[in-house]
């Protein structure tokens, strides 16, 4: 992949200043990058980089100024994280959908339909009924079982396990190691203490520009015709756990090994943070804000920040921390608070 500075800052709507012939074919940090690289400078604590830098071109903001003389030429937006961030999915866009054709051994069962350009890896399966729209990348040692559909320019990375009847909206990718439609943890407890297996047999399904991390399980719903269902744009990190009929709404972001019990529904443009733990039939309402290893075990209202485990409203949580931190210094207190009392006349006479 090569571009000119000139051709980048127009798929970013920036302006150049200098150079705009210059090749550029790599991304890189900006205290790294060299020669036909490009970087971007948005936090001021690292603009010395850019007086450093041998990269031939730097994004900045449109109100930068030098100090001295730079050696890059410069593309100038409005915000050079953000467009930094573009410039990268155009990037991976590139390298991800490069491959196409299909490599032997692979398997594809009966009436399966598949689009335009599919790349299909060796060793991948792909069972009967299935759907596969247009662009679409299976990698080696995928498993794409019957009644499966995936959307338009989805990535499906390798030792992918989609069970039967998912269904996979378009633009989504899934890292390597997910599992979408294993069963639920439906257990009947018997008399006799042993454990009688629920059958789970519903589906999944996942909505438009939906990403998946490594290793991630989302179970299906326990009732035929009933769904787990990953709506549009969320964001599911490596590790998490996706218990049966469980909603997540559209733009919620979900961090590391963070595991959401059965039925619990999540609101749109939510914030949950690494190793958070989401008890079972529960509502958690839109923009809700959940802090790390914090344990939800009731419902919270749109836009409720949670701290702690159990977790409750982080005013609340803070305040309660500022005590009990003072905790020894208050047991200090009181045992000298104490000491004086039983030493005061009027309580010894008392006694």
């Amino acid at each position: 992949m090569e571009f000119t500075v000139e051709q980048i800052a127009t798929m970013l709507e920036g302006e150049v200043k200098g150079d705009g012939s210059k090749k550029i074919n790599m991304l890189a940090k900006i205290q790294d990058a060299g020669e036909g690289q490009i970087s971007f400078l948005s936090n001021p604590k690292y603009e010395q980089f850019i007086y450093e830098t041998q990269a031939s071109a730097v994004i900045v903001k449109k109100d930068f100024s030098a100090k001295r003389e730079i050696k890059p030429s410069l593309i100038l937006v409005d915000d050079p994280y953000t467009s930094f961030t573009r410039l990268l999915e155009e990037y991976h866009k590139f390298i991800s959908y490069q491959k196409s054709g299909i490599e032997e051994p692979s398997f594809i069962g009966e009436n399966a339909t598949v689009g335009s350009d599919v790349y299909r890896g060796a060793f991948s399966y792909i069972g009967n009924n299935v759907t596969i729209g247009d662009n679409v990348k299976v990698y080696p040692h995928a498993y794409i079982g019957d009644n499966v559909t995936i959307g338009d320019n989805s990535i499906i990375h390798p030792s992918v396990k989609l069970y039967a009847d998912t269904k996979v909206g378009a633009n989504c990718v899934i890292h390597s190691g997910v599992v979408v439609g294993s069963d639920g943890f439906g257990f009947a407890p018997q008399q006799d203490g042993t454990y009688k297996t629920i059958p789970q047999l519903g589906n999944v399904i996942i909505g438009d520009n939906v990403d998946i991390g490594s290793n991630t399980v989302i179970d299906c719903a326990t009732f035929h015709g009933d769904s787990t269902k990953i709506n549009n744009g969320v964001k599911l990190d490596n590790l998490i756990q996706v218990a049966h009929n469980v909603e997540i709404g559209s733009n919620t972001v979900i961090a590391a090994q963070t595991g959401i019990s059965g039925s619990t529904e999540i609101g749109s443009n939510c914030v949950i943070g690494g190793q958070v733990g989401i008890a079972g039939h529960l509502k958690i309402a839109s923009k809700t804000s959940i802090a790390a290893q914090s344990g939800i075990g009731k419902d919270t209202a749109e836009k409720d920040v949670m701290f702690g485990s159990p977790a409750f409203d982080h005013k609340d949580y803070i305040r309660s921390y500022i005590v009990f931190r003072k905790l020894p210094d208050l047991s200090r207190r009181l045992k000298q608070l104490e000491e004086k009392v039983l030493d005061l006349p009027s309580f010894q006479e008392k006694s």
